[in-house]
């Protein structure tokens, strides 16, 4: 008989069901009573119930778990020392889109080595996410692949769907059955309708194919998620953290009947791609939330222990620790020098 399937799959391995990973790595009291109080934390922001400014910042890719851990560690005391004014939540990505073709994360690839071993990468990555939050951390990352969500979500206190896929119908409705506050990121080009409409998506109720806690596909039906904002990152057209890209940002919202509640991201195409450029584009965002725009509840940074990112791949006892493999990042000192700041606490 002529074959007509897996014509071009070469492998097709087994990963074991979301809830037998989470048997492994349960959280315990504890970890849940911190997700669900930094989780409404988090919404009291996004809808004006709590006046602290919401930023999201750390490394744009975690592929060393250690320097992710010495990160996280030094995190820890920041957000504690300006945590009356700011609530600060750590970028822990495991999932990276790209372009055409690289290195996709550290779920699809924890070894760097293009081995792919993603039952172990899934494990590593919860066990990282548990480990931020007995820090004390809140967590954040942007949920790539739509099955990914059912090992690892319960540990996430806020997530993004990243200029590449908010337009997707896939990602909209697994944002509508996700358990967190969310942003929608603004389209490639710097447009906003792909938001906006994925925005009114994830709030209402949806019907779509998933995968149960016992790893058997099923028909996943869901309330729709009112915790959606969304998030300016510039684009191919150019930067859109300025005063008048955020009230025309903020018109279009009401105009559709949502929540004018924005976030700014200073990395991406807000600052051209420039890493140098991000200290500046995130002291004009705070400096307009306080000349008084309670629209703007927030901003992003990528950052990490060292500045910059390095070539990959190369030898893995070549790569510099704590640099960036994927986008380039401000250095901790410069982090800790700009949160203060916006705090407005002096640096010690």
């Amino acid at each position: 008989m002529q074959a007509v399937s897996d014509l071009h799959v070469s492998s097709n391995v087994a990963l074991p069901a979301p809830e037998e990973l989470i048997q492994l790595l349960p959280p315990s009291e504890a970890d849940t009573d911190f997700i669900a109080r930094s989780r409404r934390e988090i919404r009291d922001i996004i809808f004006g119930n709590d006046p602290r400014f919401l930023v999201i910042v750390g490394p744009c890719s975690i592929h060393d778990v250690v320097a992710g851990r010495e990160y996280a560690e030094r995190f820890a005391k920041l957000a504690e020392e300006v945590k009356d004014t700011m609530l600060l939540v750590m970028r822990v990505y495991f999932e990276k889109p790209r372009t055409t073709v690289g290195w996709k994360g550290l779920i699809m690839d924890p070894h760097l080595d293009g081995t792919n071993k993603i039952a172990e990468g899934l494990y590593r990555a919860r066990q990282f996410l548990l480990d931020v939050v007995r820090l004390g951390i809140p967590t954040a990352t942007e949920l790539l692949d739509p099955i990914t969500p059912q090992y690892i979500s319960d540990l996430i206190c806020w997530s993004a769907i990243g200029a590449r896929t908010t337009e997707s119908q896939t990602h909209r409705q697994m944002a509508s059955g996700l358990s967190m506050p969310l942003g929608f990121k603004n389209g490639t080009l710097g447009n906003l309708e792909p938001a906006i409409n994925a925005i009114k998506a994830a709030t209402h109720p949806q019907t779509f194919l998933g995968v149960g806690m016992d790893g058997r596909a099923s028909a996943v039906t869901t309330t729709g998620n009112p915790d959606c904002h969304i998030i300016l990152r510039g684009g191919e057209n150019g930067p859109n953290h300025d005063a008048q890209s955020v009230a025309t940002t903020r018109e279009m919202l009401v105009k559709s009947g949502l929540k004018p509640a924005i976030m700014i991201d200073a990395s991406h195409g807000n600052c051209r791609k420039d890493h140098k450029l991000m200290p500046e584009v995130f002291a004009e965002i705070v400096r307009q939330r306080a000349a008084g725009d309670t629209s703007i509840i927030g901003a992003m940074l990528e950052s990490n222990l060292v500045a910059g990112a390095q070539k990959f791949p190369q030898p893995l006892d070549q790569l510099v620790f704590g640099q960036s493999i994927t986008d380039a990042c401000i250095d901790w000192e410069t982090t800790k020098l700009l949160i203060l700041a916006a705090a407005g606490i002096p640096n010690s």
